[in-house]
């Protein structure tokens, strides 16, 4: 709701300065005024108004995961998305500030990340491998 009021203040601007210029002859004017407003009003929702519009009003939006992770978590910080996935190919977490046009966004890479490991049964430790560092002979513990 909040989005559509947006567009409407936006157009009404716009249409009022195409008017008043009209008015007084000078088209031109006006319409390089009504695009100038158009665009400006564009790019503060695409880059700025989207997010707070989402969380603090209700509203929908639309975002993908890069092709060949997975998705794990999402979460706001203050008025910003942050999206983690998982790269199975790297063994790796991303952390993203969701951020369109890629402009001021934060990134945290967690190496050796694996939260598509299986759990062990209840009650029961996984098997893991422990390298001892005098006889380079692994030994398995539970």
């Amino acid at each position: 709701m909040i989005t559509y009021f947006y567009w409407a203040v936006v157009i009404l601007v716009a249409m009022s300065l195409l008017f008043l210029f009209g008015k007084a002859d000078k088209w031109k004017f006006g319409l390089v005024g009504a695009l100038v407003v158009l665009l400006i009003g564009w790019g503060a929702y695409y880059f700025h108004f989207e997010q707070i519009f989402v969380k603090r009003y209700g509203g929908v939006m639309s975002i993908s995961v890069p092709k060949g992770q997975h998705h794990i978590a999402a979460t706001w910080k203050d008025d910003n998305l942050w999206v983690e996935n998982y790269d199975p190919e790297t063994n790796t977490c991303h952390f993203n500030e969701y951020s369109k046009g890629a402009l001021l966004q934060g990134k945290v890479s967690i190496k050796n990340c694996n939260p598509l490991m299986p759990a062990a049964p209840s009650g029961q430790m996984p098997n893991r491998v422990i390298q001892d560092s005098s006889s380079q002979t692994g030994e398995i513990q539970q």
